[in-house]
């Protein structure tokens, strides 16, 4: 009993000794194989004394058989993401561009502008507000309206290099407070924050509107374009234009919706005049000449000789409804 485990013992240490020296073998005399399929071949650039020369380099990287499958999935992904970026570039080459311009109205005639031309709308609707604003988009142009007095430099948000100035310059304390308003444009302009700007000016009767000729481009100014409020010499359709005087929008003067009857309708009357007549005026003037010329028969003439803030409930009914039915209007720049 005792041989037989004598036997198992001895022949557990012979295997116990085999192994041991075939994996010293291995481990120090053994030459490793390394097939292609787990070789990554790699070049490296070795630097000499005469230049670089370029060898092979067997690396000892872990072989990653999905390698070439994930080379090619990334550069799929590349190629869309290039169509795709493309396809962008041709979506934004031909939308139709947009143009913002803001409107800035520091003159009662930017109401006139805002809500009987371009008939957009006024928040808060209350007329006594500090602040109103708003927008509307006509054709490719969206346009943001600011009014009130709390509208003052520096304090309108700025989204656009495309501004309008609505000014009065009729007098001088108005023209002194305009000026400001420019001198302050101006200095937008020189910080590259506004490259275009037009003004719609409430001028002179008398047509003395010189101070605003040294802020027009053509006389190395900044003003591209001036729409300018009663006839002026100056005019010439190119970038000074005759700007219409419009309606009291402070006597709230209803928004009339033009339509084909209105255009294409006999008028009764030749013209008409509702207003206040001062001594020594052009105003004077023109009722001069409307009864010399016998125009007075022909033309709806109403003269005061004092001026009230605020009109009867006749007197305002019989001027809305004078300007909207009877007559067109010849002489809406003296109906105030």
């Amino acid at each position: 009993m005792k041989k037989h485990h004598r036997k198992i013992f001895i022949l557990i240490v012979f295997v116990y000794v085999v192994f041991s020296l075939y994996a010293a073998y291995n481990v120090f005399f053994n030459t490793k194989v390394v097939t292609r399929v787990h070789r990554v071949v790699k070049k490296i650039t070795v630097a000499t004394s005469g230049g670089g020369v370029v060898a092979p380099h067997i690396g000892d990287d872990v072989w990653n058989p999905w390698e070439d499958e994930q080379a090619d999935a990334l550069s799929a992904l590349h190629k869309q993401r290039e169509a795709f970026r493309q396809y962008q570039e041709r979506i934004d080459k031909n939308r139709p561009k947009r143009n913002k311009v803001q409107i800035w109205g520091k003159a009662a005639i930017g109401l006139y502008l805002w809500e009987h031309i371009l008939e957009g709308p006024l928040n808060p609707t209350d007329i006594h507000t500090q602040w109103r604003e708003g927008e509307i988009q006509v054709g490719k142009i969206d346009f943001s309206f600011y009014t009130g007095p709390a509208v003052i430099q520096g304090h309108v948000p700025l989204d656009t290099d495309s501004v309008v100035l609505v000014l009065n310059g009729r007098e001088q304390q108005k023209i002194s407070y305009a000026t400001r308003w420019l001198q302050h444009v101006q200095t937008l302009i020189q910080f590259h924050a506004v490259n275009r700007v037009a003004v719609v000016l409430l001028g002179s009767e008398r047509c003395t509107n010189d101070w605003i000729s040294p802020y027009l481009r053509r006389h190395g100014g900044f003003v591209d374009l001036l729409f300018l409020v009663y006839d002026s010499p100056w005019v010439n359709d190119k970038d000074v234009f005759q700007w219409p005087l419009g309606v009291a929008t402070y006597r709230q003067f209803p928004v009339v919706m033009p339509n084909s009857h209105m255009v294409s309708s006999t008028r009764p009357f030749l013209c008409n005049f509702l207003g206040t007549v001062y001594k020594n005026s052009s105003r004077e003037t023109l009722m001069g000449i409307l009864k010399q010329t016998g125009l007075d028969k022909e033309c709806i003439t109403t003269g005061r000789e004092k001026y009230f803030n605020m009109l009867c409930c006749h007197c305002q009914a019989l001027y809305q409804f004078t300007i909207m039915v009877f007559s067109p209007v010849f002489a809406s720049c003296l109906s105030q």
